[in-house]
């Protein structure tokens, strides 16, 4: 089913590149090769007009707004050229499709659009937004010659985790205060966790990984960094492309090294490693911290995932075990096998635009 959409070029300010949706038509945005995260648009570019067709606003049935929501909100003139999209969209009433790729949960002010985020709360969101993916490369085609490596079903899982998380063994100072600032998220003191900081929304993370290792009932291979990405990051803001590709091998190797991997939000509502795992084929521990997520609609999270309310995480290495231990050997393979075709239909760059047009059968229906 192909999409008509409309979108404008002279509606990006100045040195601006447009979303992902449009790379199909207009190319791709630079990015620097030698960057872990290359080539991960590379196929949707590809076959992307087999989904969409660019047409005239008066045809189109969507008319998508070509800057990122995240650029927009940082420059008033993106935001003037925006608003100036919107407008003309809304004289021929046509509705818009807003792509919001951030750790910010912000409202997106437009009345007539439908919003694609990385980051939102359940309990917070509006009819019209809808959870996108994170998107990384497909570590599977990339780094392991398109050979999914299935694993065994052992006695007792293996649960991995490799990654940024505050030191595990803090103070008693650093601990109290991070204790402090969690639990009164839910007595609803101040706002909830996504008034954290960057550090303060790895608090959950840190929890879990510390009940985890407490478990006699797993076994746990967790590899703690203190800083994102190995520390490739620097403080000019370039990025060391050189570390940042070893870092992501030490990532990859723990993922395939592990039955199940740790997935919780970092920043933002939403995690980056819950869709880099399902891409390997490994089955995900998420903690679920009041997340939407992509397809909600469709796809029946709880099948693929050992699911963790948040309020339950010192629960979490029972769960997983519990978990483990419902399956065959059968079943674990298949489930591993699952959550890589679920990756690939649904979330990956291909999957999620080819099945776009689910979200306004589902807004036509609801």
């Amino acid at each position: 089913m192909k999409v008509k959409i409309f979108s404008d070029r002279n509606y990006l300010s100045e040195g601006m590149g447009h979303v992902v949706m449009l790379y199909p038509f207009w190319g791709k945005n630079p990015k620097d090769h030698r960057a872990p995260e290359s080539g991960r648009f590379d196929r949707y570019s590809e076959i992307g007009r087999s989904f969409f067709e660019m047409t005239s606003l008066v045809e189109a049935e969507l008319a998508v707004l070509p800057a990122p929501w995240e650029l927009v909100i940082r420059n008033e003139m993106a935001r003037d050229l925006a608003m100036k999209f919107v407008e003309m969209a809304k004289q021929q009433e046509r509705r818009i499709a807003v792509f919001f790729w951030s750790d910010s949960d912000e409202d997106v002010p437009i009345d007539n659009a439908v919003v694609f985020r990385t980051s939102l709360y359940r309990s917070k969101r509006r009819p019209y937004e809808f959870a996108m993916p994170a998107w990384s490369e497909d570590f599977v085609e990339k780094y392991l010659r398109g050979r999914l490596p299935i694993r065994p079903k052992r006695a007792k899982p293996v649960v991995g985790f490799c990654g940024l998380a505050p030191p595990l063994e803090q103070s008693f100072e650093s601990r109290m205060r991070s204790i402090a600032r969690w639990g009164l998220s839910f007595i609803g003191v101040g706002e909830r966790l996504r008034t954290f900081s960057r550090s303060g929304g790895n608090v959950i993370r840190t929890h879990a990984l510390r009940s985890l290792l407490k478990s006699p009932m797993i076994e746990t291979n967790f590899v703690i960094r203190d800083s994102f990405l190995g520390g490739a990051w620097l403080r000019d803001g370039r990025t060391d492309l050189l570390l940042a590709q070893t870092a992501r091998m030490e990532f990859l190797q723990n993922m395939v090294d592990s039955d199940y991997v740790v997935c919780a939000r970092g920043g933002g509502n939403f995690s980056y490693r819950l869709y880099e795992t399902l891409c390997c084929g490994r089955i995900p521990v998420f903690i679920d911290t009041d997340c939407v997520l992509p397809y909600d609609f469709e796809i029946d999270w709880k099948r693929h995932c050992v699911w963790v309310d948040e309020k339950e995480v010192d629960c979490a290495g029972r769960k997983v075990a519990e978990f483990h231990a419902s399956l065959t050997e059968k079943d674990f393979l298949t489930l591993q096998e699952g959550c890589r075709k679920l990756w690939n239909d649904w979330l990956s760059p291909v999957g999620f635009f080819r099945n776009l047009h689910r979200h306004f059968v589902r807004m036509r229906d609801t």
